[in-house]
C-alpha cells in the first residue's frame, strides 16, 4: 500500500520524556562546557536554544539546517568556530551518551523494524532535523534498532527544513524519490507529525507519548498506540510489500 514510511523517533521509536531529556541533555552540555574552561557555559545553552529557534524557523532551501544553526550561533558566540567547534564533537562523543538512561526501547518496534526491512519499502527516520547525525544514530541504537537500516534519517547535516513545514515534508520525499501520496507518517505529535498530511501523505498518530499543541485542525487517517500500530503494519505494509 505504501511505497515509504515515515517513522518520528522521540516518543514514537523510542520512549522518552523529550522535556526531561532536554533538562538534562542542556545540563549536561554546560557542565562540560564550563569543564572545558569556558566561563560563559550558561550563555551557551541559552544560545544553542536560540541558535535552534532560527534554524527551525528557516526556510531558505539553498541553507542546510547545520549550516543555519552553525552561522547564527557563531554570530554571537565569543569563541571562533575553528576552535569552539571541537567541543560540539566532544559533547556528542562523551556526554551525550550518558542520557541513554532516560530512555527506553519500545516494546515489538524492532521486530517489525525487521519484518520492513524485508519488503519493498522504504523506511524513513522522520525526526525533527536539529540534531547531528550522531545524536540521532545514537537514539536509535537506544530504541533497539540499526541505523544502517534506514533508507534516510533526517539529521541537520542534511535536511535544509524543520517540523512543522511542509518543505521537510516534501524534501523527505524528494530524498526517497516517492510521492507524498505513497508515504505514511508516524508519529505521536498531532502539530508537527500530522501535518504531513497536508502534502497528501497518509498518517497514523501513536498515542503513547501523545503531543497535542490544540487548534490544529488535524484529524490523523488512523491513530491508536503503539501496539495497535503493529497488527496495522503487518495488515497494511507487511502483506503489501
Amino acid at each position: 500500500m505504501f511505497k515509504a514510511i515515515l517513522f518520528d523517533l522521540d516518543g514514537t521509536l523510542l520512549k522518552i520524556d523529550m522535556n526531561e531529556f532536554l533538562q538534562y541533555y542542556f545540563r549536561t552540555m554546560a557542565e562540560m562546557a564550563a569543564q572545558s574552561g569556558y566561563k560563559k557555559h550558561r550563555e551557551l545553552v541559552e544560545q544553542v536554544f536560540k541558535s535552534t529557534g532560527v534554524m527551525i524557523a528557516n526556510r531558505d532551501p539553498l541553507a542546510t539546517n547545520e549550516d543555519v544553526f552553525m552561522n547564527d550561533f557563531f554570530s554571537f558566540w565569543p569563541h571562533p568556530r575553528a576552535d569552539f567547534e571541537p567541543f560540539f564533537d566532544h559533547f556528542y562523543r562523551e556526554g551525550f551518551p550518558r542520557l541513554r538512561s532516560l530512555c527506553q526501547p519500545v516494546a515489538g518496534v524492532p521486530e517489525l523494524m525487521q519484518a520492513l526491512a524485508q519488503k519493498k519499502v522504504k523506511i524513513a527516520v522522520a525526526t525533527n532535523a536539529v540534531f547531528p547525525l550522531t545524536a540521532l544514530e545514537q537514539r536509535i541504537a537506544w530504541a533497539g534498532l540499526n541505523p544502517a537500516a534506514f533508507h534516510l534519517i533526517t539529521s541537520f547535516e542534511v535536511m535544509h527544513f524543520c517540523k512543522p513545514h511542509l518543505e521537510y515534508y516534501q524534501e523527505i520525499c524528494d530524498k526517497l524519490q516517492v510521492q507524498p501520496e505513497d508515504c505514511l507518517m508516524v508519529g505521536n505529535d498531532i502539530g508537527e507529525d500530522m501535518v504531513a498530511q497536508k502534502l497528501g501523505m497518509k498518517t497514523y498518530l501513536v498515542e503513547d507519548h501523545l503531543i497535542d499543541p490544540g487548534g490544529t485542525g488535524l484529524k490523523p487517517d488512523w491513530r491508536g498506540m503503539m501496539r495497535d500500530f503493529l497488527p496495522f503494519a503487518a495488515r497494511f505494509c507487511l502483506e503489501a510489500g
